[in-house]
């Protein structure tokens, strides 16, 4: 596990729900038809292939800045390398549910596969392929959909034994009726009780899970190598004096570091209960990644215009104050949609997210840049099932607290525990922050 920032920095630079609905939320939670278009924003020029995979390579960390160099969900909408762009859809079978192609509807190409279900029924498709060493490999997928939170996407894959494991996005928080294409890289949730032997996969099904009436699009399926090792970001929202006072002290003994959403108007009306400018500045030094928590408000629900004033004067704040992790920002409330997306890209290269109570890890190649998922850090073993998967599968969970005494962080003992858990899995995970990460994105192959 990291020791110092510099030495991951050094790593990295060699390396290349409804129940729980509640929980998603932060401490103040407690007391028409969309455009057709590509929701991403990219084009079918989109990064994608070797010539252009190079040139991604080139992006270094741009200085800090007010407004973006590029909108990231542009430049690379298509990472990886193309699996299946659905404009032969007879490859693929419907189990359940219904499945046909939509030609108004398309991220990559002429068209789409349109899945949908009622009365709770899921919705499966499966496509054989030859017989493939996916051990190294992930997959990604372009998802659309009117009814989010109704439904959760997953992408299993079957061996030629009958051994399995669910990749699966477990919650999707993007707003209705503003909706658009996003990308999901999800990582694994469950196996079968013979583990999935990877080196010799012959089947991939794309299951949507629903609990009522479920409208779901997948287009461009990509492939992703694995990093060598697994990944577990510390996520603290608010900037609560809980962090400062409490679990600042425990990072610094474990030699890990956190990632900070901090809100603007919070910090500098010095609420009560909030970290200063200051503790914040001390903790950048110590280590901690400051980013942005927006209005603390739902983004969603506001106008353009005072969508855009607002992130504008947080990027701003961020500049001034020489907060180095103003690049990202937080949804708060896990707040966004197509509309959300487009202008926050316009301050911020990556964040998110759609939140999820239980396990909800990703790929660190093949992610939207700003549509990551992430854990609520409720429940012990949940998070540390999550630390476990993340060591085990190489990939990364997003680990997401508040403050110790409310529901949707587990308590100070407990969180020991898990930083002591985080330890034991020594070179096979590493705790990094949004910055590592979006590197890791920028550079995936």
């Amino acid at each position: 596990m990291t020791g110092s920032n510099n030495t991951r920095r050094r790593f990295l630079a060699l390396s290349g729900s409804a129940t729980l609905a509640g929980l998603a939320g932060c401490t103040d939670r407690f007391s028409s038809e969309a455009s057709e278009e590509n929701g991403s924003g990219s084009s079918n020029e989109s990064t994608s292939g070797t010539t252009e995979q190079s040139e991604a390579n080139s992006y270094e960390s741009p200085a800090l800045a007010v407004e973006t160099e590029y909108n990231s969900r542009e430049e690379f909408g298509q990472p990886g390398e193309a699996f299946d762009d659905f404009e032969e859809p007879d490859v693929w079978e419907t189990v359940q549910g219904s499945a046909e192609v939509d030609e108004d509807v398309a991220f990559e190409g002429s068209q789409s596969l349109k899945l949908t279900a009622e009365d709770g029924e899921n919705v499966i498709v499966e496509r054989s392929i030859e017989t493939a060493d996916l051990t190294d490999r992930e997959f990604s997928l372009a998802v659309r959909t009117s009814t989010p939170g109704n439904v959760a996407v997953d992408i299993r894959l079957i061996d030629i034994y009958g051994g399995y494991a669910h990749h699966q996005l477990r919650s999707v928080t993007y707003r209705t009726p503003d909706i658009g294409w996003f990308r999901t890289n999800p990582g694994v949730f469950e196996e079968s009780t013979t583990p999935l032997e990877r080196d010799v996969v012959d089947e991939i099904q794309i299951i949507v899970y629903n609990t009522d009436e479920a409208e779901v699009w997948v287009d461009d399926l990509r492939i992703h190598d694995k990093p060598e090792k697994g990944y577990v970001v510390l996520c603290w929202d608010d900037g609560l004096d809980d962090y400062y006072d409490v679990a600042s002290p425990l990072h610094d003994e474990y030699g890990v570091n956190a990632v900070q959403a901090a809100v603007r108007q919070w910090t500098r009306g010095q609420r009560d209960g909030i970290m200063t400018a200051e503790q914040l500045r001390e903790r950048q030094e110590a280590g901690d990644q400051i980013v942005a928590h927006g209005t603390h408000t739902y983004l969603a629900q506001m106008d353009e215009e005072s969508l855009r004033d607002s992130l504008r004067r947080d990027k701003n704040w961020a500049v001034q104050n020489d907060f180095q992790g103003g690049h990202y920002i937080v949804y708060p409330h896990n707040s966004f949609d197509q509309t959300v997306l487009d202008v926050v890209s316009e301050y911020y290269y990556a964040g998110g997210f759609n939140q999820a109570g239980d396990v909800n890890l990703t790929g660190v190649h093949g992610f939207d840049p700003l549509v990551l998922p992430r854990t609520i850090g409720h429940d012990l073993g949940i998070a540390m099932r999550c630390v476990d998967l993340a060591a085990r599968h190489r990939q990364c969970t997003i680990l997401n607290f508040h403050a110790f005494d409310l529901d949707n962080t587990i308590d100070a003992d407990e969180y020991e525990t898990l930083l002591e858990h985080i330890d034991s899995k020594g070179d096979s995970l590493e705790v990094i922050d949004f910055d590592d990460l979006w590197t890791m994105r920028r550079n995936g192959h």
